[in-house]
């Protein structure tokens, strides 16, 4: 049996599930895409291709193998996407969580039901279907569960909206002794620089009391004021909206002091070894075309 431990975003990490870009299918047409980002490189002719990203995840893959972690592969499902794991489950505590993910994607779930069998029965739970919430908008931090939101009065017209107000309240009823806290997130259809997909897009805690946040991916300025009180402004990487496209807050942390990062982050890079990370740098830049990077790519399942 898996026994399963996530207390937050960058304690030793000991087992992982890696997605997979093998027989990732054809490029999906316009009205297949689900962000603004994907839809921009799919009008333009630049959506990335399964080889350049199948090379790219056995890159992240080599890393996790030099830091002895366990890694799971979803089985793979012919000419699917089952890149971004974290979309479809994650832990809190030793809870696993399956996502109420988009309808179209369902599928994802049961390509990694054999790594769920692992785990006991009792600590595997679905929310009703009224509640939407995905792992990119799940963020444990000790007694914290940071949760990225969309308040808007609109939120069935927007796909990128992915984790509801009832996600929110779902995961308060579910871990009654920690201090949930929901971030309004701004959302676009249309410009994937004023889109933040999810919460792991415009923020995102590491090493033991930093952070890497960009301002403006929250609707609410006393909601980026939360952070920056909690964090400690001084101890805040601030992004700008170039960076913020190309997922600079979408890095991983494998330990406290560890972060896999993608080569181009030439800013936040510096900025982490100047502060004492071990940076392991590695090409994702083909992935990110799909508004998701690193973390998205990940569903923790163990860390220390």
């Amino acid at each position: 049996m898996l026994s399963l431990n996530v207390k937050n975003e960058t304690s030793r990490l000991r087992a992982v599930v890696l997605g997979t870009a093998i027989s990732n299918g054809p490029t999906p047409k316009v009205e297949e895409a689900y962000d603004p980002k994907s839809l921009e490189h799919i009008i333009a002719g630049t959506y990335p291709v399964e080889a350049d990203m199948v090379a790219e995840m056995e890159a992240f893959n080599a890393v996790f193998q030099k830091y002895n972690v366990e890694v799971y592969r979803p089985e793979i499902i012919e000419n699917y996407n089952q890149i971004f794991s974290r979309d479809i489950g994650f832990v809190i505590d030793d809870i696993f969580i399956k996502a109420n993910i988009l309808p179209d994607r369902e599928r994802e779930l049961d390509a990694i039901q054999y790594i769920i069998d692992k785990i006991n029965p009792k600590k595997v739970v679905r929310p009703p279907e009224n509640v939407h919430i995905e792992g990119g908008d799940v963020m444990p931090w000790n007694d914290y569960i940071f949760i990225g939101t969309y308040k808007g009065s609109d939120y069935k017209d927007y796909i990128t909206a992915r984790t509801n107000m009832e996600g929110v309240a779902y995961i308060q009823n579910l871990f009654p002794n920690k201090i949930v806290k929901a971030f309004d997130l701004v959302k676009s259809k249309i410009e994937p620089r004023d889109n933040a997909l999810h919460l792991d897009c415009c923020f995102q805690p590491i090493g033991t009391n930093k952070g890497i946040i960009y301002k403006s991916g929250f609707r609410e300025e006393a909601d980026y004021m939360f952070l920056v009180n909690l964090f400690g402004k001084d101890n805040l990487f601030h992004i700008e909206r170039e960076e913020m496209y190309h997922m600079n807050s979408n890095i991983f942390s494998i330990a406290p002091d560890v972060i896999v990062s993608e080569k181009n982050f030439t800013r936040l890079n510096a900025w982490l070894r100047q502060n004492g990370f071990t940076v392991e740098e590695i090409p994702y830049a083909e992935i990110s075309k799909q508004e998701g990077l690193l973390r998205c790519s990940t569903l923790p399942l163990i860390r220390d």
